[in-house]
């Protein structure tokens, strides 16, 4: 008698017949057709051969004006129309199109017909119209699009005053996850790959680099040429102009930054990236981009580090902390394998990308600097998975590995903790059950070559694993109970499996130990006292101090304490310690240590630091404080980060910001955008005394995160709750 069968849903949207009990796996790739809806484009009509974009950078308007040849085939016959993403930011003057002559004919040159139609709240679609001269299958032609770009979300332009050295202007580009549709019209979905190659014109004095193999520079005309011979995703192009330097730290190595912090980049780095580098191509197989360069950009930089092929983008806040800033760099090199030589074919399945990556700089990091740094790491990580996973409870979606979400829900509300961390859980069950982590390390070797320069669904992977491993295939490991791969992936809540961590015992005893001597109503000072905070690393550290952060609100007599113990100590420590510290005092409304708030946030002027404890300053009794400090930092914040804090402080959706808190009262203050800008009220001392606390019933620090979550999907970035990691990166 046949098995019963069920209907399930395949990583592609596509309704596949699973058998309830049986060890087969799925299907793949080729046997359904991929659906991005995160993407308008027909990228299943056309395969996209190269891309060439010639652009001129006007900083005093703020745009990039040029044109963009696409050379394409068509590979369905039929096709009348090509469509392509692009967002209202992008203005299109007009499209061309150039066929190649047969038998000795001239090329024929046509002036195509179109029309920019709504997509999403994040972009639009390019509909353009072919003649059937065009749609021959397999055979190659070329659209050139014209157009202008301004200030869309994939391009960030900075005033000299936004920058590191306050001198000239810079502009970067960020296109995770579906950004850089504002950036050149594309195919914006993973799926597709192409190579590209691009001029730049700048004015005199910038410098452009991109995320490209090749690049050539003629000062008389300051023309920049750059080409990646290798496919990528449109999300990987990447491009940044201004006044940046560099020092070469490697043979295949160089830093770039600002003049001001190049020599602090180059301290902080070294000779390590090439040792890095050496781990990873002994783990993984060989670096198949050339080139490994960083270049370190202002703290406007909107998440800490991407992963742009030859061209790491990374924050210059992170210099200040060490052991996050190998950690970030790390991760963005196993990137070089997992995510850009082999990428997630939707954004649906990110975990393909970051779980894989996440498993990557783990075995690096055990390579380079032992287990127990690698086990003190990863349980600081999964402290906070779990973290989130109380904030936002079992059940929710978002925990999903294989994650779907509705058209019109931008992708990047899906980066989450769950990505990286509950990706590498699987990855590590994955390598539990070969039983040798050598033999798994061969595995992703063989991954990566057969793979390479493609996009993968997860019934890539896994069938490749269960091909790999026979034996495993025959035992039915796919479908051991509880840990069944399709509930690895379709299920909400923590990982079904966490690796054994207990080699960083050496690392994480000494911080439980001093967590219990803090949990009592009256600590020991005299245990207290054996544990030196100035000898720990970062990660010990940061770790003691989140675990405190989970027990507030903490009495106030063990916050004087606290206080006494820490207080100055700290304010010597990197910002990743300063800042957990500083959640500490706002949380529990502790007002002696409140002008170090104040002096932290006059000083860092970066999302990742800023937002945090914004949300807990509004999220407690210190909202005035909140708003005072707002309104002495605001001409130093990016448009986009004071937004942001504009709709914490005043609670408000970006579109309502000025109509809900019209009764506030208001003047004229210079600001670097448009927008109305508020006078803050008048700060008010606490009502009840200097150490007030949260009146019963007032909600948590991360209640106002959860509700805003429900309604409206947010980025989370890497750690998901700030609290929990700040949106470390991609």
């Amino acid at each position: 008698m046949a098995e019963l069968q069920r209907p399930t849903l395949c990583c592609c949207r596509k309704v596949l017949t699973v058998p309830s009990k049986s060890c087969e796996g799925g299907r793949t790739l080729g046997q359904c057709r991929l659906v991005d809806i995160a993407s308008a484009s027909n990228f299943h009509s056309f395969k996209l051969r190269h891309f060439h974009l010639d652009l001129h950078l006007n900083f005093a308007l703020k745009r990039m004006t040029g044109w963009q040849v696409l050379e394409l085939v068509p590979i369905q016959p039929g096709v009348q129309t090509l469509v392509l993403d692009t967002h209202p930011s992008l203005h299109i003057h007009s499209i061309d199109c150039k066929v190649p002559g047969t038998a000795g004919s001239p090329d024929i040159f046509l002036s195509l017909t179109y029309r920019v139609d709504p997509f999403t709240d994040y972009g639009s679609s390019l509909n353009i119209s072919l003649p059937a001269s065009v749609i021959r299958p397999h055979r190659a032609f070329q659209i050139t699009i014209r157009y202008t770009t301004t200030d869309g979300p994939a391009i960030w332009w900075l005033d000299a005053e936004l920058t590191c050295g306050q001198t000239r202007p810079l502009v970067f580009t960020q296109g995770h996850s579906v950004c850089n549709r504002s950036f050149f019209p594309c195919f914006d979905t993973p799926a597709v790959k192409s190579t590209y190659s691009a001029t730049v014109r700048v004015p005199e004095g910038v410098t452009v680099l991109m995320s490209a193999s090749r690049s050539a520079y003629s000062k008389q005309d300051r023309v920049f040429q750059f080409s990646m011979e290798f496919p990528v995703p449109a999300y990987l192009v990447a491009l940044v102009a201004g006044d940046l330097q560099h020092a070469d730290i490697g043979p295949r190595s160089r830093v770039w930054a600002e003049p001001c912090i190049l020599t602090c980049a180059v301290s902080k780095l070294g000779g390590s990236v090439e040792r890095w580098l050496a781990v990873a191509e002994g783990l993984f197989g060989p670096y198949v981009w050339g080139r490994y360069d960083i270049v370190f950009l202002p703290p406007s930089f909107p998440i800490v580090a991407m992963e742009n092929p030859c061209l790491t983008f990374i924050i210059s806040s992170i210099l200040e902390s060490r052991e996050f800033l190998l950690i970030d760099v790390i991760h963005e090199i196993a990137h070089g394998w997992f995510g850009n030589a082999v990428t997630n074919a939707t954004w649906e399945e990110m975990w393909l990308s970051e779980g894989l990556a996440t498993y990557a700089q783990r075995r690096i990091t055990t390579e380079a600097y032992g287990e127990a740094f690698t086990c003190l790491e990863t349980v600081f990580r999964l402290d906070a998975l779990h973290r989130q996973m109380r904030l936002l409870g079992d059940n929710n979606p978002v925990s999903k590995l294989q994650a779907k979400f509705e058209p019109g829900v931008n992708p990047s509300s899906l980066m989450n903790l769950f990505t990286y961390e509950k990706g590498f859980c699987f990855v590590s069950y994955l390598s539990q059950l070969c039983g040798d982590i050598k033999r798994f390390d061969s595995f992703l070797r063989a991954y990566i070559e057969k793979f390479k320069f493609s996009s993968v669904v997860a019934q890539d992977l896994l069938d490749f694993f269960l091909g790999f491993f026979p034996e495993l295939k025959e035992n039915c490991a796919s479908q051991r109970e509880g840990l069944e791969f399709e509930r690895w992936l379709n299920d909400c809540g923590p990982p079904l499996f966490e690796p054994d961590l207990s080699a960083g015992g050496v690392l994480t005893g000494p911080v439980q130990r001093l967590c219990e001597l803090w949990g009592t109503d009256a600590p020991d000072a005299q245990a207290i006292t054996t544990f030196d905070l100035s000898t720990w690393s970062t990660f010990q550290t940061v770790l003691f101090l989140d675990r405190l952060l989970d027990r507030s609100p903490l009495p106030h007599e063990v916050m004087s304490q606290l206080s006494h113990s820490y207080s100055a100590l700290l304010d010597g420590m990197n910002a990743e310690v300063r800042i957990r510290w500083l959640q500490i005092v706002v949380r529990n409304s502790f007002y002696p240590d409140l002008p170090r708030v104040r002096s932290f946030l006059l000083k860092h002027t970066s999302r990742m630091y800023t937002v945090p404890l914004y949300e807990d300053l509004c999220g407690g009794v210190m909202k005035c404080f909140a708003v005072e400090v707002f309104y002495q930092t605001q001409a130093r914040l990016h448009p986009n980060l004071r937004r942001t804090l504009q709709q914490i402080l005043f609670q408000t959706s970006a579109g309502t910001t000025m109509s809900t808190v019209s009764a506030l009262p208001c003047t004229s203050s210079p600001t670097l955008d448009a927008s109305p800008v508020l006078a803050p009220p008048v700060l008010a001392p606490p009502t009840t005394g200097p150490h007030t606390r949260r009146p019963p019933g007032e909600r948590d620090h991360c209640a106002a995160r959860r509700q805003r979550f429900r309604v409206t999907p947010i980025a989370w970035g890497r750690g998901g709750c700030d609290h929990c990691d700040r949106g470390r990166c991609c």
